[in-house]
């Protein structure tokens, strides 16, 4: 339960939105963040690869860590 799994969208160095496995959710941080986000979080496919990411791949990795 200590584990986030944390996905950020960047362009020009500026973050545009992240997914937080703690939220379970994408949030905006721009204009274009906040649309994005909208846009992903309707999807509730992709929004469950997103969450089931941390199952995967976190918890298989945390001993290596």
């Amino acid at each position: 339960n200590d584990i986030e799994y944390i996905y950020s969208t960047y362009y020009n160095m500026v973050e545009l939105a992240r997914f937080s496995s703690s939220v379970g959710k994408y949030v905006g941080y721009t204009e274009y963040g906040l649309k994005q986000a909208d846009y992903w979080n309707k999807d509730p496919s992709y929004l469950a690869q997103m969450k089931a990411t941390k199952e995967t791949y976190c918890k298989n990795h945390v001993d290596n860590a």
